[in-house]
C-alpha cells in the first residue's frame, strides 16, 4: 500500500511531544512490513536546509485569494544499522510561515496568531506535493489538529482524478488540543462557506479544525482503546464527545508502541550496567547510581519512586504537589521511601519541587529534561508514579514495565490498557492503580506499593519479570493500522 503520513512533527526533525515519536515509529514499522510509506511535514527554521535534498521547481499552493509558493526538500528517517527499508520525508519550505522559532508558538506567543493560515496552507500543499511527485497514496493518514484539514480537502474537492481511490485516516493524539480560531480565517482554506457548518468547522461561531477532521475523515483513531471510550463521554471529550459518539462505528483506539531500539534495558547505553528479565542484578547497580546522581542517601533497602513528567494539570501535579494532606510532602514525611523526579512546566510547580528538594532529605527533583536522566530514572527506580488526570496513551508506563519498574498509575486512557492492577491475595499484576484523582488516593496507593515492597518483596520481584515480558512493540500496532487501511482500500 502507498501511505502518506501528514504531520506537524516527526523525530528527529521536530518534536514537542509524543506525536513526533509515534509518527516516525509507526512509519518505520509499516515500511518494515513492506509498504511504501512517506512523511510530509513543514521545514521549520532549526532544520538545516544544507542537510536536505532540494527537489527542483517551486510548489504552487492555492489558498486564500491566490497562491502561495513553497520549496520542497527531501530526506529520510534515520534507521537502525542493517535496516533495508527507507521512509522518505518531504519538507514543505515556506519562509514566512515556518521560518521562525517554535512549531506552534514561542513563550511570548504560545499560539501563533497565523496558525490557521500556516496549517491550512500546509494541508493544501500535501495534495500539490503528490501531483508534483506523480505519487498518489491509497491512504492519507493525518495526525491531530494541524493536519485535520487534509481529510476535509480530500472529501470536499480533491477526491477526483488521481485521488479518486484515496481514503483518509485521522488520529487524535490529544483531544484537548483542537485548533480553534476566529471564523474570519475560514476563507483562507478556499472552501465554500456552506461547508463551514456541514463539514464540521462551526464551534460557537468559531472555526474548529479538529472537529472538521473528525467529521470528514473516512476513519478515526486514537492512541489507546480506553481513551477512545473516554473521549466519547462529556468528562473527557472536550465538547467533541457528541461528534465521536455519532461516528462510533468509524472510531477505534489503537495503542501506541514503544521503540525498543531506544528503550531496552539489555542494550541501554545510558545506564551503568545492562540487564534483562533473566538477570536483574544490573537494576540494583542502576538504583545506586540514581541515588548518587540525585544526591539521595545510597540505600538499597529503601524504595525509590521515580517520575519523568511535564508539570502540567493533565499530569496530576496539583494533587501530588499541592498543599493538601496526602500530597508529596505528606508521603515523604510518613513513609520510608525516596523520590527522584525529572520535569518542567508550570512555574509554581517547578518552584514547589525546588522547595521540597531543599526541605526534605528523601526528595530530589531536577528541573528540565535530560534523555540520560530519564533512562536512569526508569532503570534505577523501584516504582514509577503517573497520577494523570487523563492520558491518551502514555509511554513512560510502558518504558517502566520494560525496565522492571512497576508503575503506580491512575486508571485512565492508555494507563488502564497497559497496567494490570496488583492482586494482593495472589500476587498477580504488573503495577498499582487507583481511580479517583485526589491527594488521598495518591497517598494510599503509593503507601500500598511501599507496603508491598517491605512485606511482599517476592510479589514485587514477580511483577518486575511479568512486566518485562509484555509486548508493546510498534509492529503490533502497525498491523492493527494495516487492517484498518486494507478495510478502507476494499
Amino acid at each position: 500500500m502507498k501511505i502518506l503520513m501528514t504531520t506537524s512533527e516527526a523525530v528527529p526533525f521536530a518534536k514537542t511531544g509524543g506525536l513526533a515519536d509515534a509518527v516516525s515509529a509507526l512509519s518505520l514499522s509499516l515500511a518494515a512490513l513492506g509498504h511504501d510509506v512517506r512523511i510530509v511535514m513543514p521545514r521549520y527554521y532549526p532544520i538545516d536546509r544544507a542537510k536536505l535534498e532540494l527537489i527542483e521547481g517551486p510548489l504552487g499552493v492555492p489558498v486564500g485569494w491566490g497562491e502561495e509558493w513553497a520549496a520542497i526538500y527531501r530526506t529520510t528517517l534515520p534507521v537502525p544499522a542493517g535496516t533495508e527499508h527507507e521512509v522518505p520525508v518531504y519538507m514543505v519550505d515556506h519562509e514566512n510561515f515556518f521560518g521562525r522559532d517554535g512549531i506552534y508558538g514561542i513563550p511570548s506567543e504560545p499560539d501563533f496568531a497565523d496558525n490557521p493560515r500556516r496549517f491550512s496552507f500546509f494541508s493544501r500543499s500535501v495534495f500539490q506535493l503528490c501531483r508534483k511527485l506523480g505519487w498518489y497514496p491509497d491512504i492519507f493518514h493525518a495526525h491531530d489538529w494541524p493536519t485535520a484539514l487534509v481529510p476535509v480537502f480530500l472529501k470536499h474537492g480533491e477526491r477526483t482524478g488521481p485521488f479518486g481511490k484515496s481514503s483518509s485516516v485521522f488520529t487524535i493524539h490529544n483531544i484537548g488540543y483542537q485548533g480553534v480560531y476566529a471564523k474570519e480565517f475560514f476563507p483562507y482554506t478556499k472552501l465554500d462557506w456552506d461547508l463551514f457548518r456541514s463539514a464540521g468547522f462551526e464551534d460557537w461561531d468559531r472555526m474548529n479544525l479538529l472537529k472538521a477532521g473528525l467529521v470528514c475523515a473516512d476513519k478515526l483513531t486514537t492512541v489507546s482503546p480506553t481513551y477512545a471510550e473516554e473521549t466519547k463521554t462529556s468528562a473527557y471529550g472536550f465538547r467533541l464527545d457528541g461528534v465521536l459518539r455519532a461516528r462510533e462505528g468509524d472510531y477505534a483506539g489503537i495503542l501506541n508502541g514503544v521503540d525498543f531500539d531506544l528503550w531496552n534495558p539489555s542494550t541501554d547505553t545510558y545506564i551503568p550496567v545492562c540487564y534483562d528479565r533473566n538477570d536483574l542484578s544490573g537494576k540494583a547497580i542502576a538504583k545506586s547510581a540514581l541515588q548518587k546522581e540525585f544526591g539521595l542517601p545510597v540505600d538499597p533497602d529503601v524504595p525509590v519512586i521515580g517520575m519523568v513528567t511535564r508539570l502540567t494539570e493533565q499530569k496530576g501535579v496539583g494533587e501530588l504537589f499541592g498543599p493538601s494532606y496526602g500530597s508529596a510532602w505528606s508521603i515523604c514525611q510518613d513513609m520510608a521511601l525516596q523520590f527522584a523526579i525529572l520535569g518542567s512546566g508550570e512555574r509554581w510547580c517547578e518552584n514547589e519541587l525546588r522547595s521540597l528538594s531543599a526541605r526534605l532529605p528523601n526528595f530530589r527533583a531536577t528541573i528540565g529534561y535530560s534523555e540520560r536522566l530519564s533512562h536512569m530514572i526508569e532503570a534505577g527506580s523501584d516504582f514509577f508514579l503517573m497520577p494523570s488526570r487523563y492520558e491518551p496513551c502514555g509511554l513512560n508506563q510502558m518504558y517502566s514495565l520494560a525496565y522492571g519498574t512497576p508503575p503506580i498509575v491512575r486508571r485512565t486512557g492508555g494507563l488502564a490498557d497497559t497496567v494490570e492492577n496488583y492482586v494482593q491475595e495472589t500476587g498477580e499484576g504488573t503495577g498499582f492503580m487507583f481511580d479517583e484523582l485526589t491527594p488521598r488516593s495518591i497517598y494510599d496507593t503509593v503507601g500500598w506499593a511501599v507496603w508491598a515492597y517491605y512485606n511482599k518483596r517476592e510479589d514485587v520481584e514477580a511483577m518486575r519479570i511479568r512486566g518485562m515480558e509484555l509486548d508493546f512493540t510498534w509492529e503490533t500496532s502497525a498491523r492493527r493500522y494495516l487492517a484498518l487501511y486494507e478495510k478502507l482500500a476494499r
